[in-house]
C-alpha cells in the first residue's frame, strides 16, 4: 500500500520546513504495514514564481524517502491541492498544512484508524499554539485555529477540513482533481468534496491520537482576520444548499432564517459583553459573525482569503 503525504505551501519557508521535517520523523509505520522508505512527500508551491524550490531541494537532501516538488502558479487552494493529487502516486493521501507540525505517531494513527474502520476519510484534532507575545484574546484565538472532536475514536456522521486528514483515493469522485476550483479564492473546496462524498455514502472516521500542532502566521492572530473568517464559515451551509444540483432552495431559506436569528441574538450578547469588557466577548462576536454569514452568503459578500500571489 503506497502512502503520500501532501503539503501545499505559499511563501512560508520556515513553516514548510517544520512541517516537512515532522513528516521525516514519523515512527510506527511498520506496525500498520507501511514501509517507511516507500513513503513519498509531495510539496505543492502555489506561488507565481517557484519561491519554495530551493527550500524543497534542501529538504529533499535530508529526507529518508522521496520528496516531489510541484509548482502550481495558478493561484488558489483548489488548484494547489489538485496539482498535488495529479503528482501523488499513493492509494492513501495524508494532508498536512504548512503551518502544522505532526508528532511522531501522527501518520501511523491515521493509517491505523483508516484500516480499523475501513474509512474513506480520517480526521484528527488540531491544537493551535499562539506565540508567547500574543495576550489579547489569546484563548479565543487558540480555540479558533484549533479543531476539537470526540474523545474516542470511531466512525462519525460529519466531516472536518482537509488539514490533518487521510483520504482514500478510490473513494474520491475524481481521483486526479477532486477539489472544486470555484472555491479557489474563498476556501471551502474541501467542504464541497466531503459533502459530495457523504451524499454518496462515504465513511468518515475520527482519530484523536492523530493530532497535530498548528502555528498560525502572526498576521492571522487578530480579530480582524478571525471575525471575517467566521463570517465566511457561516456562509458555508447556505452556499452548499445553493450549489446543490438542483439547488436546495428550502435549505437556503432555512439557513438564512437561522442566520437572522443568530446574528441578532448573538450580536446583542456580543454588544453587551463588549461594553462590560467580558473575557469571552470575542467568542460571542464570532458567533454573531457566523450567523450573519448564513444570511449574507452570495456574490458581493464573498471574502477572498486565498489566491493572492502578487509577483
Amino acid at each position: 500500500m503506497r502512502v503520500t503525504v501532501m503539503i501545499p505551501t505559499q511563501r512560508r519557508p520556515h513553516g514548510l520546513a517544520v512541517a516537512a521535517r515532522s513528516v521525516f520523523a514519523q515512527t510506527g509505520l511498520d506496525l500498520v504495514g507501511v514501509d517507511f522508505a516507500a513513503l513519498e512527500l509531495v510539496i505543492v508551491d502555489n506561488d507565481q514564481t517557484p519561491s519554495a524550490r530551493a527550500t524543497v531541494a534542501a529538504l529533499a537532501h535530508e529526507a529518508p524517502f522521496a520528496v516531489h516538488y510541484v509548482h502550481e502558479p495558478r493561484p488558489g487552494v483548489a488548484h494547489a491541492r489538485n496539482a498535488g493529487m495529479a503528482k501523488a502516486s499513493g492509494e492513501l493521501i495524508a494532508f498536512l498544512d504548512d503551518d502544522e507540525e505532526a508528532p511522531t505517531g501522527w501518520l501511523a494513527a491515521l493509517l491505523s484508524a483508516q484500516a480499523r474502520y475501513d474509512a474513506d476519510v480520517v480526521f484528527g484534532p488540531v491544537r493551535a499554539r499562539a506565540p508567547v507575545g500574543v495576550t489579547r484574546h489569546r484563548d479565543y484565538l487558540e480555540r479558533f485555529f484549533s479543531r476539537e472532536g470526540p474523545a474516542e475514536a470511531g466512525v462519525i456522521d460529519h466531516y472536518y477540513g482537509c488539514g490533518d486528514s487521510l483520504l482514500r483515493r478510490a473513494a474520491l469522485p475524481d481521483p486526479a482533481a477532486p477539489f472544486a476550483v470555484e472555491r479557489n479564492h474563498i476556501g471551502g473546496e474541501d467542504d464541497m468534496l466531503f459533502g459530495h462524498m457523504q451524499a454518496h455514502g462515504a465513511r468518515f472516521a475520527w482519530e484523536p491520537a492523530a493530532w497535530v500542532w498548528e502555528d498560525p502566521v502572526p498576521e492571522r492572530l487578530s480579530l480582524d482576520y478571525t471575525i471575517r473568517r467566521a463570517f465566511a464559515y457561516g456562509q458555508g451551509p447556505t452556499s452548499h444548499c445553493a450549489a446543490a444540483s438542483p439547488p436546495d432552495r428550502v435549505g437556503v431559506a432555512r439557513w438564512m432564517a437561522v442566520g437572522v436569528v443568530q446574528s441578532a441574538l448573538f450580536g446583542a450578547v456580543a454588544g453587551f459583553k463588549w461594553l462590560t469588557r467580558a473575557g469571552d466577548r470575542a467568542d460571542w462576536l464570532d458567533r454573531a459573525a457566523r450567523g450573519l454569514g448564513k444570511t449574507l452568503w452570495w456574490g458581493p459578500f464573498k471574502i477572498h482569503f486565498y489566491g493572492r500571489t502578487a509577483s
